[in-house]
């Protein structure tokens, strides 16, 4: 599940001399990393955890814990905006280039999407466009500041698509549906904008 504006813990600072050029509109700089989120905390074994794409048609590929670990890692250096208007800078992970899966999925002749839903843990799910995901803008996470990425956050593995508000960072993520047309997820349905981007203010369904 995604980070989402109901149970928020971890408040201590702000620093309202951020660069604004690294500041989207309406946000602030915090030096926390905020947990958010509604209802339990997913906590998945890691001998039974396994990532899977899977296209419109049904066909699929998955990779268990160990033969994800083994795909080539990433470790991204990025800046992260929560749509509750909170801005963390400089945030550290480690994972795997949704690029690295797709082209994965390409090479067992999956259908080739337009659109991906993440499918997580907890029933939650979020769209994205490829185009979103795709040429390096976009990782499953299972690293975070040089350590395991805590289950609070996330862990074992979640979404990272930082240019895009963090809900579309979907926690505790287990696998990317792709298709040919867009499907709103979890928020989305319920008012949250289709894309999410910070820079133009994209909230809530109706934002420019």
């Amino acid at each position: 599940m995604a980070d989402k504006p109901f149970i928020a813990r971890g408040f201590h600072s702000r620093r309202p001399t951020a660069p604004q050029d690294r500041l989207p509109p309406g946000q602030y700089e915090t030096r926390d990393f905020p947990v958010l989120s509604a209802g339990p905390t997913p906590r998945v074994p890691l001998a039974t955890w396994h990532f899977t794409v899977r296209d419109s048609t049904g066909r699929s590929v998955k990779w268990t814990w160990e033969e994800f670990q083994k795909l080539p890692h990433e470790t991204p250096t990025v800046d992260i905006h929560c749509v509750t208007k909170w801005s963390k800078f400089d945030t550290r992970w480690e994972g795997v280039s949704v690029d690295t899966l797709l082209k994965s999925a390409q090479d067992a002749g999956l259908a080739e999407g337009r659109f991906v839903v993440a499918l997580c843990d907890g029933g939650y799910t979020t769209n994205l466009p490829i185009a979103d995901v795709a040429g390096g803008k976009a990782w499953v996470a299972f690293g975070y500041d040089g350590a395991p990425l805590p289950a609070e956050h996330g862990g074992p593995a979640r979404l990272l698509v930082p240019h895009l508000y963090f809900w579309k960072s979907a926690k505790w993520v287990r696998g990317l549906q792709l298709l040919d047309r867009d499907e709103p997820g979890f928020w989305e349905q319920l008012g949250y904008h289709d894309r999410g981007d910070p820079w133009r203010e994209q909230r809530y369904q109706g934002d420019p």
